[in-house]
């Protein structure tokens, strides 16, 4: 068995042997956790789960629980923590905490020492029988703990390094050396973010029995309320439109990201979606660590071990087949597959933050350990935007879940861009990026608060997301690894299937924000590279979903076998739900037709190819049954379009793709709807952009502009008009919604002649911000 830590397991403390006298306790088998958080990230590096003290600036509740000795007597209290800004020798110690035993503090403050994880002797203590220990928060700044030890031996020191103390946790838990099995699954789906959803909800449609696990306590990933990064990605197109139809019964509908309350990520609808399916059995809190190969020369999975992270109880999972929804390859990596992974230049991890107005602020504490910085260094936060305004697309037609918050200007938020970790480890380093962040936004915090009290003062932190969403790190190879020029150039391939739609949209250190920390800088921008046609979108092909070298393995997610640049479309994540969606559907063809995720390719491509072009809805009750539509399908809104066609617009229509330019304009489509095949922005000074016309018959017109709204568009854009009755200006605030429906707003009814030319000018001086070019409509006035 390959293994990132040696087996180990978290029982709530179990007495050793008399003559060791000692007893192991871990935080994260606490009875009660109080206010503390129970953090899984990073396992495979520090060796364990832990409790972390995620108040931000205010301590938390205490953690508690009760635990029996063998013997009464004296016990030295030695505590497992770090001091996590240690590894930059910043002043002070932001996560220091106490324990207490039976209701006494221990005098020593803990987590102020050292740069990594280590043991700290707290003190010593008299316990008779029971003993009830408390973890006493001090700061609400991040405070950490591992595990307890209570040693009757006053020689006793516990070791220093992860190994090490990993054979002690083992050793003092009386833990088997080997893990009970399950029986054996058709599929198992490790990872449960969209792509793991997808591929256990698919699988089990199929008629497959299936184990998905999950580290986390809640489903969605980087698209959970944990995390609140919005779900992109064009769903239900392209030569497979019933691809997605499953993403959209369990995705999020929330109005921003992030949003005011994590609620809008709706980890319950997600839950209830996957609990649906009777022949899915679901394991939340279960980190997978250790793979088992079968026997024989064939590379081959038999079973994945997974680790309880609340109870300590350890689970060989053994399947036919598995499929690694990890994002980083974990399963693939422990299995020996190839694995691709850049050296330099990723993009990092982003910890998204909210800001709410309140009528009485908390006072905020001194962050002298936190980064230094001036409001220059940083972007300020935005106010959230109200409902319908961003999201759009997602949010027509269905029920968000959640009520929206009616005053949402009295938040702001910090949004993707807060990212680092650009040339540091994506896996090994994962803590470190996570505290990194932190130190950024509490300096943040800290900056606003001292630098522009009158506008930031009456603020206090609502919400920072201590489990950080990466965006890159290993990516498994599969027997194809797809180009980003073949998206570009439109190569389809045969076993061409999920629509992705994202630009090649990579992220890089933002030049402005790295002048004080060029070595680590936090703030990211998007370099689009090549467009992908966002209507249809280039469809991914199927070899890119399973391993080459592991004749058992799939892949769904950003961990798929394709290049960097092509990464940079296929990582969003209703796109990589539909990845889950393909493994799920070809897992069905491997178990029934006794084949190989290669041999879907060599052998059953028309089957796959069958099974896609069926509603997402479909099931079957057994493997050899027939599929079916239940009476009680989920049935879906239509899907908004993103493009206005404008020859079913009424009355004369003008596209920016027909205007006399005239300076420097850029062509987009992010911004949708928009009419015809994109819009255009720009401000370069001099530029113009003309849409000429004639009307057939003399009379009064009403002219319509068609815009969407952004912050960076022009607050007065100049709009003239040429009619019969001469030229008059206008301007125009971009920067805020259009009244009517589809972004049209109406500039006014004017006089047109005849078969004179007429025209509808735009100029960029004085816009104050970008100029947003997208179509002009002429209409008999009424």
């Amino acid at each position: 068995m390959k293994s990132i830590r040696p087996l180990l397991a978290a029982l709530a403390a179990t007495a050793l042997s008399a003559p060791a006298q000692q007893l192991w306790v871990e935080a994260e088998s606490f009875s009660n956790h109080g206010g503390w958080m129970l953090d899984t990230q990073f396992i495979d590096i520090m060796g364990s789960p832990y409790l972390l003290a995620h108040g931000m600036g205010t301590p938390v509740k205490n953690a508690e629980t009760t635990v029996a000795v063998s013997e009464p007597g004296t016990y030295k209290v030695w505590v497992r923590t770090k001091n996590w800004v240690g590894p930059w020798d910043a002043p002070g110690a932001p996560g220091k905490f106490q324990v207490s035993v039976n209701g006494t503090p221990l005098k020593k403050v803990l987590g102020a020492e050292g740069k990594d994880w280590l043991w700290e002797e707290a003190g010593s203590v008299e316990i008779k029988d029971k003993a009830q220990i408390a973890l006493i928060d001090q700061t609400g700044f991040e405070g950490r703990v591992d595990a307890i030890v209570l040693s009757k031996d006053a020689s006793f020191t516990p070791p220093s390094d992860v190994a090490a103390t990993n054979q002690l946790r083992k050793k003092l838990l009386g833990l088997p050396d080997v893990a009970p099995e399950t029986e054996e699954y058709d599929l198992v789906v490790v990872g449960g973010g969209y792509s793991g959803m997808g591929a256990a909800i698919s699988g089990a449609r199929q008629g497959l029995k299936v184990a998905f696990i999950q580290n986390r306590p809640v489903l969605g990933g980087n698209g959970s309320s944990e995390v609140q990064v919005w779900a992109m990605g064009g769903t239900r197109r392209g030569l497979y439109p019933h691809l997605g139809e499953i993403v959209e019964e369990f995705a999020d509908r929330a109005s921003n990201s992030p949003a005011a309350s994590p609620d809008e990520y709706n980890d319950k609808l997600k839950e209830e979606v996957v609990k649906a399916e009777k022949t899915i059995d679901l394991f939340l809190n279960t980190h997978v660590y250790a793979v088992e190969m079968a026997k024989g020369d064939e590379k081959k999975i038999h079973s994945v071990t997974g680790l309880d992270t609340k109870t300590g109880k350890e689970t060989r999972f053994r399947g036919k087949f598995f499929s690694d929804c990890t994002g980083h390859g974990s399963v693939g990596f422990l299995a020996g597959a190839t694995i691709l992974q850049e050296e330099k230049g990723r993009m990092g991890m982003s910890n998204m933050w909210v800001l709410k107005k309140s009528a009485q602020p908390k006072a905020w504490p001194e962050t002298p350990w936190a980064l230094d910085l001036k409001l220059e260094d940083f972007p300020a936060p935005k106010a959230l935007e109200p409902y319908g305004v961003k999201n759009k697309s997602n949010l027509t037609g269905f029920d968000p879940g959640y009520k929206p918050v009616e005053n949402a200007d009295d938040y702001l938020h910090g949004e993707w861009f807060w990212e680092s970790g650009f040339d540091q480890d994506p896996i090994n380093g994962l803590e470190r990026i996570r505290d990194w962040n932190f130190r950024a936004v509490y300096g943040a915090v800290s900056s606003l608060k001292k630098n522009s009290p009158e506008k930031y003062g009456s603020y206090d932190m609502q919400w920072l997301a201590y489990v950080g969403g990466t965006r890159e790190s290993r990516r498994i190879v599969g027997d194809l690894i797809l180009p980003g020029e073949d998206m570009v150039k439109g190569v389809i391939h045969p076993d061409a299937c999920v629509p992705t739609t994202w630009d090649q949209d990579l992220h890089y250190p933002k030049e402005q924000y790295a002048v004080k920390f060029p070595e680590n800088p936090f703030i990211s921008r998007a370099q689009f590279g090549k467009h992908t046609d966002r209507k249809n979108g280039y469809p991914v092909p199927y070899r890119c979903l399973y391993s080459k070298d592991i004749a058992n393995l799939f892949m769904a997610g950003r961990n798929i076998s394709v290049d960097r640049f092509a990464l940079g479309s296929t990582r969003v994540m209703r796109t990589c739900g539909m990845f889950g969606e393909v493994v799920g559907k070809a897992a069905w063809i491997s178990v029934r037709h006794h084949t190989t995720p290669r041999g879907v390719y060599e052998q059953y491509l028309d089957i796959l190819k069958d099974l896609m072009n069926q509603p997402g809805a479909m099931r079957r009750d057994s493997l050899e049954g027939a599929l079916y539509l239940p009476a009680n399908a989920k049935k879906l809104p239509e899907i908004v379009s993103e493009t206005l066609d404008p020859k079913k617009l009424e009355g004369l229509v003008i596209d920016d793709e027909d205007a006399e330019l005239v300076g420097k304009w850029t062509k987009g489509e992010s911004l949708k709807p928009f009419v015809g095949e994109h819009y255009s922005y720009g401000q370069d000074k001099g530029a113009s952009a003309r849409f000429s016309f004639a009307v057939k018959e003399t009379g009064n017109y009403e002219v319509v502009l068609y815009y969407q709204p952004h912050e960076n568009r022009a607050k007065a854009a100049p709009v003239s008009v040429l009619s019969a009755d001469g030229e008059k200006t206008f301007t125009v605030n971009q920067s805020v919604a259009a009244e009517g429906k589809n972004g049209t707003h109406r500039l006014g009814t004017f006089k047109f002649n005849a078969g004179e030319e007429a025209a509808v000018i735009y100029r960029t001086e004085g816009s104050k911000g970008n100029v947003h070019l997208d179509a002009v409509q002429v209409l008999p006035a009424k």
